[in-house]
């Protein structure tokens, strides 16, 4: 899966958006940050939490900080990070290149409304050093996500 799923949806669903590999790692916002040449807060990571019995995809600007008060608020339950393994297991993708596209299994898919503060963002792309560059809006367009308010940014 990983890589090779995230570009068949592509070209199933948007040709027009390419692969960035970078050939170094991007699995941190701040190496992704470094290697894209971007602010963090641009690196669209990708949250895979299990809030009460389902599991869900939270996509989040990279310097946003999941909100456990927004989020047992929006979504009835108090979110718990999932381990590696199932992350893997439910995603197909790796931790570092988890992203919303050519998933394993369908999971609900929300983007935080930090992401709205950039015209274009950088989610991983299935790989620890591939992602790629699209608009907030034509994210969500693309995954069937849904807008929503979980997080809370840094003080200036």
């Amino acid at each position: 899966m990983g890589i090779d799923a995230v570009r068949a949806f592509l070209a199933a669903r948007a040709p027009d958006i390419a692969i960035i590999d970078q050939a170094s790692s991007t699995a941190t916002v701040i190496e992704a940050a470094a290697a894209l040449g971007v602010s963090p807060g641009q690196i669209a990571k990708t949250l895979s939490l299990r809030v009460g019995d389902r599991v869900i995809l939270v996509v989040a600007a990279g310097d946003a900080r999941l909100d456990n008060r927004k989020v047992k608020d929006a979504l009835g339950g108090r979110p718990r990070m999932l381990a590696a393994e199932e992350v893997e297991q439910l995603t197909g993708h790796p931790v570092g290149g988890v992203c919303p596209f050519g998933l394993a299994t369908p999971l609900p898919i929300y983007c935080d409304q930090s992401l709205r503060r950039f015209s274009e963002v950088y989610p991983a792309a299935g790989s620890r050093t591939a992602s790629v560059r699209l608009s907030p809006d034509r994210l969500v367009e693309l995954v069937g996500a849904k807008w929503a308010d979980l997080c809370s940014l840094p003080l200036a």
